[in-house]
């Protein structure tokens, strides 16, 4: 039924605006700096990546090359430079106003738990219920497939299959596969080539984009997409700042050629900044202003407040935490909020993660010989190319081939938009017309795209915030969560209700509630600028050295233009959420 819908709606002669010479979209490698007097004195001296951040790239890139450093990264959608430095070149440039120096900490992925379905027993049928339980297969039975939008999914890399390498209308699908770690094109506009020895970026692209048939139905959320796969893990998960980063820059200078909408970010880490000074979180507001809607894994180090990880602690971004169907995705009547979910409020007192969306035993491809395939065997679907995950990266998948349905259907939607309309349009959970779980562990609730689809509404995300000033450093800003002197966390509405959190997680189960009325209650859209004198110690007492060690650096005044590099020097980390249990 699907499939014979979308082959009536198919435009013949569609092809994505690209230009077809390879060389557009080559990046040049970072250059080599010149040896200057410096170098023979740290010469003996061990060397880390660092990230340095200035006015503009090529003073980055001086300031570097004149300590004697080789610059191996070049980061110009942050204006800064990766590249190895010893103590006495960081001392150096620390001493420079105008550069800002952070660690170039290790990136390593985990992934969410698995089981089920491998040598344990359980249900080995791949059929997906995802699309469903979020009504993404109500719009592919009105002809939506999400064709001809570009996802691109950062992550681990690509797995050559059938559901990943053709769309619903069997053509290739994979316009360009790009390696961030080695600065290269693996293939453009092909059915792509093996770079996925992970396992979990292919998982993950696959439950956007599945393109196979499973009970009459397709796997994926958005099987007619075309994607663009943007390697920066290794086969461990591991990485780095700069790599995340540099596949950032590549995504937002090729978007409007490769018709880049969508950006899936399925990793987390921990804070080490407010959400304005983070180097990760700058690339990725960037790629937001350049209207790229952006959404990100809340995190699995739930189910304790303030666990929302760096980049779904930006406002701006669309930022999913993972909900069960409890096995029983027929009964709606018994999910809940997964409790390894990260919640909010973030640092800064925002209401994160935005919705939810099903992150337990989610089917996807799974590549044979992957590293998550040999490390958790209870993963696998015996018998299949498929494998069983849990996690908010498998949530935050289901929410990009969404926001893909409805960017095929109105092209023109803003990333504000569409936060917009999803947030007004999600089911919360609870009974009698009172929420099971706070705005802080599932947001506005379970993602509806039918509903998100059809909404004309706009004007009710983002607001109060100004993503230039951000970006300048003008303004910062703070969310609308308080602490109350009991220790609950507290939020109130535009009409005066109070949304309250005490901080434990719910183990109940509860039905999704539609229709609720969050358009006269919206806690989201009342924020406070950042300033000076604005006391973020009393407003939220929950920051202090103990719970954010970075936090003494800050006082009560915005970060200073020269980053301390002894003691406080932050080594920055970005993880996929962790490996849970299976819910």
């Amino acid at each position: 039924m699907e499939m014979e819908v979308l082959m009536r709606s198919f435009r013949p002669g569609f092809v994505p605006a690209l230009v077809l010479v390879s060389s557009l979209f080559l990046v040049s490698p970072a250059p080599h700096a010149t040896p200057s007097a410096t170098t023979d004195m740290v010469k003996a001296e061990s060397a880390v990546s660092t990230l340095v951040q200035a006015e503009s790239l090529p003073e980055a890139l001086a300031a570097v090359e004149s300590v004697g450093a080789r610059v191996t990264h070049r980061l110009g959608i942050i204006d800064a430079v990766a590249a190895p430095l010893t103590a006495a070149q960081r001392s150096l440039l620390a001493g420079r106003r105008g550069l800002t120096l952070f660690a170039d900490g290790p990136v390593s992925l985990e992934t969410g738990g698995g089981g089920g379905g491998g040598g344990g027993g359980g249900n080995n049928s791949t059929e997906t219920f995802y699309p469903s339980l979020v009504g993404a297969n109500q719009l592919h039975n009105q002809g939506l497939s999400g064709f001809g939008v570009t996802v691109a999914v950062l992550d681990t890399g690509y797995w050559r299959e059938t559901g990943l390498s053709t769309n619903a209308f069997l053509l290739p699908r994979v316009l360009v596969q790009y390696d961030a770690i080695r600065n290269r094109l693996d293939s453009l506009l092909s059915l792509g080539v093996n770079t996925d020895e992970n396992g979990h970026g292919s998982h993950v692209s696959s439950v956007i984009l599945d393109s196979t048939l499973a009970g009459g139905k397709f796997r994926g959320v958005a099987p007619g997409a075309f994607l663009v796969s943007v390697k920066a893990f290794d086969e461990e998960g591991r990485g780095s700042y700069a790599d995340v980063i540099r596949g950032l820059d590549w995504i937002v200078a090729n978007r409007q050629i490769l018709g880049i909408k969508v950006l899936n970010l399925s990793f987390s880490a921990p804070p080490a900044s407010f959400y304005w000074d983070d180097p990760l979180n700058k690339a990725v507001m960037k790629a937001w202003r350049a209207g790229i809607t952006v959404v990100a894994a809340a995190g699995n180090r739930g189910p304790e407040p303030l666990s929302i990880g760096v980049p779904g602690n930006l406002p701006y971004v669309i930022t999913v935490g993972a909900m069960t169907d409890n096995y029983t995705p027929s009964n709606r009547q018994d999910d809940r909020v997964a409790s390894f979910s990260s919640a909010g409020p973030t640092v800064e007192g925002f209401i994160k993660p935005e919705m939810v969306a099903p992150g337990g035993h989610v089917v996807g491809l799974l590549r044979p010989g992957s590293t998550i395939f040999v490390d958790h065997p209870s993963a696998r679907i015996n018998g299949t190319k498929y494998g069983k995950l849990s996690g908010s990266s498998q949530a935050a998948a289901v929410v990009s081939g969404v926001v893909a349905l409805m960017l095929e259907a109105k092209p023109n939607l803003s990333p504000n938009t569409i936060k917009c309309r999803l947030m007004l349009n999600a089911k919360p959970a609870g009974t009698g017309g009172n929420l099971g779980y706070s705005v802080l562990q599932q947001g506005a609730g379970l993602v509806w795209a039918p509903g998100a689809l059809a909404d004309t509404r706009s004007g009710c995300a983002n607001q109060g915030l100004d993503i230039e000033d951000d970006l300048s450093g003008e303004r910062h800003f703070a969310g609308p969560v308080r602490q109350s002197p009991d220790g609950d966390f507290v939020a109130r509405g535009t009409d005066g209700r109070v949304y309250a959190w005490d901080g434990t997680y719910q183990t109940a189960t509860f039905p999704w509630i539609d229709n609720y009325q969050w358009i006269t209650t919206f806690p989201w859209i009342d924020v406070a600028e950042w300033s000076g004198s604005f006391n973020w110690v009393s407003t939220f007492p929950w920051i202090d050295a103990a719970t954010f060690p970075w936090i003494d650096q800050y006082a009560t005044s915005p970060m200073p233009n020269v980053m301390r590099v002894e003691p406080d020097w932050p080594t920055l980390e970005v993880q996929t959420p962790p490996w849970v249990p299976e819910e």
